[in-house]
C-alpha cells in the first residue's frame, strides 16, 4: 500500500492513489474514461460519456441547498508523460511510483501526474463524501487537456447544466485565476540534402542534460534554460570554428514542456578533435555560469561514436542552424495591466533532424489575441526564410477575467473566513479550460483554484500535502456556500 493512500484528507488522496495506478497519457488516457464511467455507475450517479471521451457525472442537491446555483466541478483526465532518460518507464503501462519527501508527494523520475490528478481526485471526493453540503453538483471530467484541450474543444451544448464552473487545475493555494492565456501551436518542416561524411572526421554523441524544465506556461518567467536553444547556440559558433557537421538530432518531446535535454550525431576533422572536446567543456562552463540561479546541474559532453554514413548538407545545415537560433523563446512581453504576469512567450519545444528530414514545434501563449498572433507569424517568418514550410494549429482562445463573478465574491469572502485572509486574485499564463468550454456555455461563472503544486510537466513535479488539505476544506466550504439561484 501507497503511504500517499494514508494522508488526510483520506477520501481524495485514496482517489489520486488510484489515478496514479492507471496509465493516462495525453491522447491514450481511455482507461480513465472507463474508470470514470464505472465510477460514477458503482456510486449510482448520472454518468454521460459524451462522443469524444468526456466524462459527466452529477449528483443531486443535498436536502435544503435545492435553490443554490448548480456548480460544474471540473479537471482533465491526461497527464504530461516526462521520465528522466535513464528511467526505465513506459507511460501507457506502468503505473506512478509515488514518495513522500519532506512535506510533498513526488514520483519517482517521472512526473507525477498531480496535474491535474489531484483535482480530479477532489472533484470525485465532493462527488461521493457523504457528509458535504452541497447544491446540484457536475463532474466535468474532459481528454487530452495537455496536447489540444480536445475535449474541451469538442464539448457540446446543452451536456452541462450547471451555472458555475470551477476548474480545479491551478497549482497555488491561496490564489484564485480568473483569466488565462490563449495559445496556438507553430510547426516548421523542410527536407535537406544529406551527403557522405568527409573523411578525416571524428564522430561524436553529444550531450546537453541535467536542464530542471517544468511548464511552458507556469514556469516561463524563471528564465529557465532550454535545451534546443543551449544546443542550437552552441551549433552556430562550432560551425564556424570547426567545420562541425551534424548527422541527426532530438531535442525535447512535449510541446508544453520546457526541454530538458537535447541528444546529437555530430563529426568534427580529426586534426581539431582535442581543441573541439576542451570546446564542449568551455561551454557546459559557460551555461553553467549563466543559469547558475535556475539551471545550475547543466552537463554538455561528448563521447567518441561510430561515424555516420551521411551527414546534412552544409549550405542546409548553415540555414536551419540559424532559424533556431534566431527562433523567439521565453518571455516576449510582460502584461501592462497586470503586473507580474507574463503576457506574451513561445516555447521552442521539440527539434528533430533525421533521414532528410527537419522539424521544429513552438507552443506560443499570450493573454492579448493579437500579440499571440504577431508572434507567431514572427516564429513562422524566421522558419520560412530558412525554406521552411509553416503551419499555425490547435489554437485556443484566452479566458477574460470578470471581476463582478459572483462565484469569485463567495470564494473571497470564504477563503478569508476559513483562513484569515484575501486570496490573491490573479491571470494565469497557461492553458486553462475555461474560456473553451465558456464557448459554447457563454454564461457560466468561472474561476479556477488548487493545491500548490511544483515544476508540473517535468520529472521535478510534486505537490505540497499541507495545501491539498487546504484546497480540500476551502472546495468543501465554496460548495457549503454556493450562491442562491
Amino acid at each position: 500500500m501507497s503511504d500517499i493512500k494514508n494522508l488526510e484528507p483520506k477520501l481524495l488522496w485514496n482517489y489520486f492513489y488510484e489515478i496514479t495506478q492507471i496509465p493516462r497519457p495525453s491522447k491514450k488516457e481511455h482507461r480513465m474514461t472507463e474508470y470514470m464511467k464505472k465510477f460514477g455507475k458503482e456510486h449510482g450517479l448520472e454518468t454521460i460519456v459524451d462522443k469524444i471521451g468526456n466524462v459527466i457525472i452529477r449528483k443531486p442537491a443535498t436536502k435544503g441547498m435545492e435553490n443554490r446555483k448548480g456548480i460544474i466541478l471540473q479537471g482533465h483526465l491526461d497527464m504530461v508523460p516526462q521520465k528522466n532518460s535513464d528511467r526505465k518507464f513506459d507511460f501507457e503501462k506502468d503505473p506512478i511510483e509515488t514518495r513522500i519527501d519532506q512535506g510533498w508527494v513526488k514520483a519517482n523520475g517521472t512526473t507525477l501526474g498531480a496535474d491535474n490528478g489531484i483535482g480530479v481526485a477532489a472533484a470525485m471526493a465532493a462527488l461521493t463524501d457523504p457528509k458535504l453540503v452541497h447544491g446540484p453538483l457536475e463532474g466535468l471530467f474532459t481528454i487530452d487537456e495537455e496536447t489540444g484541450m480536445t475535449g474541451a474543444k469538442n464539448l457540446k451544448k446543452g451536456l452541462l447544466k450547471g451555472e458555475i464552473l470551477i476548474n480545479l487545475d491551478s497549482e497555488d493555494e491561496g490564489e484564485l485565476y480568473v483569466g488565462c492565456a490563449g495559445g496556438v501551436d507553430v510547426s516548421a518542416a523542410r527536407s535537406y540534402k544529406l551527403e557522405k561524411t568527409p573523411a578525416g572526421m571524428t564522430a561524436y554523441k553529444l550531450t546537453v542534460k541535467g536542464l530542471r524544465g517544468g511548464h511552458s506556461g507556469l514556469d516561463i518567467h524563471l528564465g529557465k534554460a532550454n535545451s534546443n536553444k543551449l544546443m542550437f547556440r552552441f551549433f552556430q559558433q562550432a560551425e564556424h570554428d570547426f567545420g562541425m557537421r551534424i548527422a541527426d538530432y532530438t531535442g525535447g518531446d512535449l510541446r508544453n514542456a520546457i526541454p530538458r535535454e537535447a541528444f546529437a550525431t555530430i563529426v568534427v576533422p580529426t586534426i581539431k578533435k582535442a581543441q573541439f572536446e576542451k570546446f564542449v567543456k568551455g561551454y557546459e562552463k559557460m551555461y553553467r555560469a549563466e543559469f547558475k540561479e535556475v539551471d545550475p546541474d547543466i552537463q554538455m559532453f561528448v563521447k567518441v561514436c561510430e561515424a555516420p554514413a551521411k551527414v546534412m548538407n552544409e549550405a542546409d545545415q548553415y540555414r536551419i542552424i540559424r532559424a533556431v537560433f534566431v527562433c523567439p523563446c521565453g518571455v516576449q512581453r510582460m502584461s501592462a495591466s497586470m503586473p507580474g504576469v507574463v503576457e506574451t512567450s513561445n516555447n521552442l519545444s521539440v527539434v528533430n533532424i533525421k533521414d532528410g528530414k527537419f522539424h521544429a514545434h513552438n507552443l506560443t501563449r499570450s493573454s492579448v489575441e493579437t500579440a499571440k498572433e504577431a508572434t507567431a507569424w514572427k516564429i513562422a517568418a524566421g522558419f520560412q526564410l530558412a525554406g521552411c514550410d509553416v503551419t499555425l494549429t490547435g489554437d485556443y482562445p484566452g479566458w477574460k477575467p470578470n471581476m463582478d463573478s459572483a462565484i469569485l465574491v463567495t470564494m473571497k469572502d470564504t477563503y478569508n473566513k476559513l483562513y484569515g485572509k484575501i486570496p490573491e486574485i490573479k491571470a494565469i499564463h497557461a492553458g486553462l479550460e475555461c474560456g473553451i468550454i465558456m464557448g459554447p456555455y457563454p454564461k457560466l461563472d468561472a474561476i479556477s483554484f488548487g493545491p500548490t503544486i511544483r515544476y508540473p510537466h517535468s520529472p521535478d513535479e510534486k505537490v505540497e500535502i499541507e495545501t491539498v488539505g487546504k484546497f480540500w476544506n476551502f472546495l468543501v466550504a465554496t460548495l457549503k456556500n454556493a450562491p442562491k439561484s
